[in-house]
């Protein structure tokens, strides 16, 4: 009977011991799949205003450009969007009427950089990159984080809008306790990653964070492993939702590890869902999403719950969306 490649591999560690030689049909057919083409470039981004995101990354990678530009030239255009409030520009304040943003930048050799709590400059994406390059921190925070950024020759911008001052006092006039939105669904992070003709991957990841938070409330996308993680041997990740449900599970980390085992980028976001739930029993009142791309250029992504979507242009695909599947029932065992 011939062997299948499962049944290949299982015998392989037994027939390296026994010497260097291997069947022919074995051979050939792991040839085979190596041999298949992988996909290039790619480029993957949360919800539908990731579309536009995309489109800027992809003008990139289709002109031969590298990754990691496109993964940052992708997110500043959301970041730059007025009507996208969760992220940049026009976003839902915090409970004191400040924007405070966050992100995070990763690299294929692995590298990456982050801002947390960043006030009054447009694009943290960019400030996050500077960390990554020209310091040897990963992460700045709060007034450093501003005071490094205008050092760096960014320039100190308005970040609210009529829209931002509207919903704050709509908000602060009906929560006289001051209370945060812990469930709030408002299609927020854009994560983004990208994959160039070179094979190599990066990622970007940035937000306003959740409505109407606690002022210097931190959650997820500017921290490395949980909101972008970057590997490029394998592919990468990127959440968006509750923040802290993702923490705790160290989300996108995880997924890679997932697709480091073999499964797909779909298998591996559906498995993360799972690991997430398990960490979250509140899970049913949350929205925790991830999108994976690995290393072949295959893309996938998964969701606690339903209204969650992401956009994929690449060679085959002209920028489409596509809804995943999501969780309803609580896993067994």
């Amino acid at each position: 009977m011939r062997p299948t490649r499962r049944s290949f591999l299982r015998r392989l560690p037994a027939a390296l011991a026994a010497g260097p030689l291997l069947s022919a049909c074995a051979t050939e057919e792991v040839v085979q799949e190596v041999a298949t083409p992988p996909i290039r470039p790619v480029v993957i981004a949360t919800w539908q205003h990731g579309q536009a995101a995309n489109a800027r990354a992809w003008e990139i990678l289709s002109a031969g450009g590298s990754a990691l530009d496109a993964a940052e030239a992708g997110v500043m255009v959301t970041e730059a969007d007025p009507e996208v409030h969760t992220v940049g520009r026009g976003s839902f304040p915090d409970r004191d009427g400040t924007i405070t943003l966050d992100a995070c930048i990763m690299n294929a050799e692995g590298n990456c950089g982050s801002v947390a709590a960043l006030q009054d400059i447009l694009h943290p994406v960019s400030v996050a990159r500077m960390v990554m390059e020209k310091t040897p921190h990963v992460m700045l925070v709060g007034q450093g984080a501003k005071d490094f950024a205008l050092a760096q020759g960014m320039e100190e911008t308005d970040l609210m809008t009529d829209f931002s001052r509207d919903e704050w006092a709509k908000w602060k006039q009906g929560n006289p306790d001051y209370r945060p939105r812990i469930n709030i669904e408002n299609h927020d992070t854009i994560g983004l990653l990208t994959l160039d003709s070179n094979g190599d991957l990066a990622g970007a990841c940035t937000t306003s964070g959740a409505a109407f938070k606690y002022h210097g409330r931190v959650g997820d996308s500017p921290i490395i492993g949980a909101g972008l993680y970057v590997d490029n041997e394998i592919g990468g990740a990127t959440a968006t939702g509750w923040g802290e449900a993702v923490i705790r599970a160290c989300g996108c980390f995880l997924v890679v590890e997932f697709m480091r085992q073999g499964h797909s980028p779909t298998e591996a976001c559906r498995l993360a869902v799972e690991r997430v739930i398990s960490k979250n029993p509140d899970w049913k009142d949350i929205q925790v999403g991830f999108i994976a791309l690995n290393k072949r250029g295959e893309t996938g992504g998964y969701c606690i719950q339903s209204g969650f979507d992401y956009a994929v242009q690449s060679p085959a695909l002209a920028n489409e969306m596509f809804a995943p599947d999501f969780k309803i029932e609580a896993p067994q065992g």
